[in-house]
């Protein structure tokens, strides 16, 4: 094969190579072009994509004129080296092939070569900057804080957005004058034949020295910009007693980085004095100095400062630093504004009436932990196995005159959990398209059998509330639509199951892209790998194509610059489902404030999404004006938020302060509560997030949403709370609290309870229950017979000048069975009481003297599961029998004295062990024996043997 041939193939294969990506690109481009059009986004689209686009050509474009302009300074040292035909040092170099390479490298050629060498830096350094486009956009945006730094003076936007645009130009400017600088100064060695650095003097030309020089001068001032601008990096110093700059860093290093920059300066004019006079003594010195300076004013100044100036006297010292550190802080988290007020404890005993008078906190005392829940919801309200509840979320509704806390999750439909033979293209893309309706019970409701009592349920749902009126409950975006999918076609959709049949419909809202036409049907046939779109006859001009539909995808596909929750939860307004997503503006930039996270130390939940599960319609509403990143971004996206008022009154009663958020406020504000700098330094009010039990693991209790009083309110409203001990100790000192309801939503205050009185945290309530022994008892042998005891979220209730702690247990099979909630344990003071249910709990802790923590029928049910040597399973007899389910009365129980129960409750449980032995062995004779023994003691126990 010739060269021609190769040359001509090779060239082909290159152009469909390239013809391939670009192709495959624009159908990407053109195809998120159509989504952003579907969600009138078109301007923001064109922004995100356009100033991306030019700032790297733009970019690329410096980058390459640059360097071009610098190799074209090199060119004539090179011709002239070229034309020797006779030297020593060219054949010392290029030995026999000189002439080769001499003769094909001309001019022309070589132009070229610099053409595109300067290209493809300028190619390769345009992608440094693929997301500064965030950058540029906000300095040129940029809106005011009206707060200032208390060392220079500068309004926080300077830090924000001036500062990371300046040093991005600073980076950009110093890389390319490195790389210029590498490559010219190669060029010159190479073609001037040096060897040896002390050979660069004599075989340097002048013009080689003068270009050279003048590029070291330009990275000079670039060095000299980098000083000045990390004067201003001292406010984000980890290196004092808190995170900010410190008395170290204001009066040592700030004073080092000044010093530094006038000797920058200097040594750069050095550099042009000695190109010019020939007269390198003052470079020379320069250098020296400044290599002198950077090590004492970098590193030993500072140090000896610290050593011998600050620690000795380190309050005095520190003390207006710490003060800024908290200030700022506090600004940048917004808990400048938490209001602190004292908890009073009464010191009487809360009686079951005054309990009573707070009926609807009373009635909404959440039960149900999300995470059992979330199983028993997925047991018998998926119904098929194609349906699934990705999360459970709480919210509340007014249902009449009931203010009503509730726990509600969305039925998606769960492609993967078709059977495989199902899962052909048409039923993934044509006919399995959606989910349907969702899930819905009150908190603090209970069936007798241990499950929720459903306001919504089914399929297709039925609602057993008059308040509540399903219209559409269709899903095509949720959490679990993680596929394209296409609508309106000449196949019916399948809509649910109804019993042997099906039920199937058509599509008749506004989301998806309409594929009208045999172009677009093959860029997406381009863009999702399948030919199946073009070759399908269902599909024609009136179908829609719905992509990108997985909530946690689509709300950042479409505002890629902020920061998303980790919980968007689930709406039902006016008949329709929504999903309500809470997104945060942050910066890593606010002076002196604690960072979180490792980096980011500012955050505000300034933007709520609303994102319509039928429709897919993005709503991004700005509900927080003054908050200036978010100002910053509504100036550059004007047609992508709106502002809070255009909220339907619907969906704005139930927007809920994020967990994320508050756990983040919490988590800082456990040590930023401590306005005096000297307590602040002492650590002596530290703070921190208690920890409870689950499953057998320790974890930190996570903030909860709970309907409560607080106190001087006439009415219960919803509320996200946590507790806080001291560090190092278990015993509660506060709780802190987040307004969701009305007007008031966003508050934040404080409640602190009196030092000298204890009052329980959630660890020590978790040991005490462990440490009640008929409980604890209870638990074990629960635990024991093929189930799994849970211990749901131990809430914490302040209420009516008192603190009341409710824990839920739920029961599960260990092979996957339903989990019950079978028993809630209450605390109230040094009172703990288990019960069937919350309203006997209750009652038991409140209205009697003297009640056990466990009724004597709670023994009856391990009797009888004991004698049928059967596991206790939830939904088995025994375990649904009322038996099984609870005590009714305590009386016999209280017939005995503790001392007698203990002992007979400690030999009830020896003997049950002996015979789980017997049995495990196959011993049936000891096991039978064994059984009778402890049927003797268990009648003992529950009265009947006495």
């Amino acid at each position: 094969m010739s060269k021609t041939i190769k040359f001509f193939l090779s060239t082909f294969i290159v152009a469909i190579i390239l013809l391939t990506i670009f192709i495959s690109s624009g159908a990407t481009i053109y195809t998120d072009w159509l989504w952003f059009e579907e969600l009138g986004f078109e301007k923001t689209f064109t922004i995100m994509f356009l100033s991306n686009f030019i700032l790297r050509l733009l970019i690329g474009a410096i980058f390459a004129a640059v360097i071009y302009l610098n190799l074209h300074f090199t060119k004539k040292p090179i011709n002239q080296f070229i034309n020797i035909k006779s030297d020593d040092r060219v054949e010392n170099l290029f030995g026999e092939e000189r002439n080769q390479i001499f003769e094909w490298l001309n001019k022309k050629r070589l132009n070229l070569i610099y053409l595109f060498s300067s290209l493809i830096f300028g190619f390769l350094f345009s992608s440094i900057s693929s997301n500064s486009w965030k950058i540029v956009l906000k300095y040129l945006n940029k809106t005011k804080f009206n707060s200032a730094d208390p060392i220079f003076n500068n309004d926080i936007s300077f830090y924000v957005f001036s500062l990371p645009f300046y040093t991005f130009l600073r980076e950009m400017g110093m890389v390319l004058v490195v790389i210029s600088l590498i490559l010219v100064g190669a060029i010159y060695i190479i073609f001037t034949g040096i060897h040896s650095f002390s050979e660069i003097s004599d075989k340097l030309g002048s013009r080689a020295k003068k270009h050279m020089s003048i590029l070291v001068f330009v990275f000079l001032l670039f060095k000299a910009w980098d000083y000045r601008l990390q004067m201003y990096n001292i406010l984000f110093s980890s290196d004092g007693v808190v995170f900010g700059a410190g008395y170290t860093d204001v009066n040592a290093t700030l004073l080092g980085y000044k010093i530094l920059f006038v000797t920058v300066i200097f040594v750069a004019l050095a550099v042009l004095y000695s190109l010019f006079k020939n007269n390198y003594k003052p470079l020379v010195w320069g250098i020296a100095a400044w290599i002198g300076i950077s090590i004492i004013f970098t590193g030993i100044y500072p140090a000896f400062i610290q050593q011998y100036r600050v620690e000795p006297n380190e309050i005095s010292l520190e003390k207006e630093y710490i003060k800024n550190n908290i200030e700022m802080t506090q600004q940048a988290y917004e808990l400048d504004n938490v209001q602190t007020k004292d908890f009073k404890i009464s010191q009487s005993e809360l009686t079951y009436a005054e309990l009573m008078e707070y009926e609807t906190v009373v009635d909404n005392i959440r039960l149900w932990d999300h995470r059992p829940l979330q199983t028993t919801y997925n047991q018998i309200q998926a119904l098929r196995q194609y349906y699934a509840f990705e999360d459970i979320d709480v919210d509340r509704y007014q249902l009449g005159d009931k203010y009503t806390q509730v726990m509600l999750g969305a039925r998606e439909l769960d492609q993967n959990a078709l059977a495989t033979q199902a899962q052909t293209w048409v039923n993934l893309t044509l006919k399995y398209t959606h989910g349907l309706g969702f899930a819905m019970s009150p908190v603090g409701k209970v069936r007798e059998n241990g499950l929720p009592e459903f306001l919504v349920q089914d399929i297709p749902p039925v609602t057993n509330s008059e308040h509540i009126t399903l219209k559409n409950n269709s899903i095509y975006y949720g959490e679990k639509t993680n596929k394209y999918v296409i609508v309106n076609t000449d196949q019916t959709e399948f809509h649910y199951p109804m019993g042997a049949e099906n039920v199937f419909t058509q599509y008749e809202g506004t989301g998806g892209v309409e594929v009208k036409g045999l172009f677009r049907e093959a860029i997406y046939a381009l863009r999702f790998g399948t030919l199946k779109m073009i070759l399908s006859d269902d599909i024609n001009n009136q179908s829609q194509i719905m992509y990108d539909r997985n909530i946690h995808q689509r709300v950042r596909k479409a505002a890629p610059f902020l920061k998303y929750d980790s919980d968007p939860y689930l709406v039902h307004a006016e008949g329709q489902l929504y999903w309500i997503y809470d997104a945060y503006t942050t910066t890593g930039l606010y002076p002196y404030s604690q960072p979180f996270n490792g980096s980011e130390n500012y955050i505000r939940n300034s933007i709520k999404v609303v994102v319509d599960a039928y429709n897919g319609t993005l709503d991004y509403y700005i509900m927080d004006e003054n908050d200036p990143i978010a100002a910053t971004y509504s100036k550059i996206f004007d047609d992508l938020f709106k502002p809070a008022d255009q909220m339907p009154d619907s969906l704005r009663q139930h927007i809920r302060y994020p967990q994320d958020l508050f756990k983040i406020q919490s988590n800082i504000y456990s040590t930023y509560h401590m306005d005096d700098p000297v307590v602040y330094y002492n650590r002596e009010d530290v703070w921190a997030i208690p920890q409870e039990n689950y499953q057998g693991s320790t974890i930190p209790v996570e903030p909860y949403y709970i309907m409560n009083q607080l106190p001087g309110e006439e009415k219960a409203e919803f509320t996200l709370m946590t507790p806080f001990t001291p560090a190092n100790r278990n015993n509660m000192v506060a709780w802190m609290a987040a307004r969701n309801d009305g007007e008031h939503y966003g508050e934040l205050f404080t409640y602190r309870f009196p030092k000298d009185q204890l009052i329980y945290g959630p660890s020590q309530i978790e040991s005490r229950i462990d440490q009640e022994s008929e409980i604890s008892r209870m638990l074990t042998l629960w635990s024991q017979r093929g189930s799994r005891v849970i211990r749901g979220n131990l809430l914490v209730i302040p209420i009516n000048n008192s603190v009341l702690y409710v824990e839920p247990i739920f029961l599960q099979a260990e092979n996957g069975g339903i989990p019950e909630l079978i028993r809630v344990i209450v605390a109230h003071k040094n009172e703990i009481i288990m019960r069937e249910n919350l309203q006997e709990a209750l009652s038991a802790l409140l209205k009697s003297d003297e009640s056990p923590a466990v009724a004597a029928e709670e023994i009856e049910q391990v009797q009888q599961l004991t004698q049928e040597g059967q596991p206790l399973q939830p939904g088995q007899p025994g375990a649904d029998s009322e038996a099984a389910q609870g005590p009714q009365t305590d009386q016999a129980i209280s017939n005995l004295d503790s001392a007698n129960r203990a002992e007979l409750i400690s030999r009830a449980n020896e003997l049950y062990q002996q015979a789980q032995q017997a049995l495990q062995q196959g011993d049936f004779a000891a096991y039978g024996e064994t059984i009778n023994q402890l049927g003797e003691v268990l009648n003992q126990l529950s009265g009947t043997g006495e």
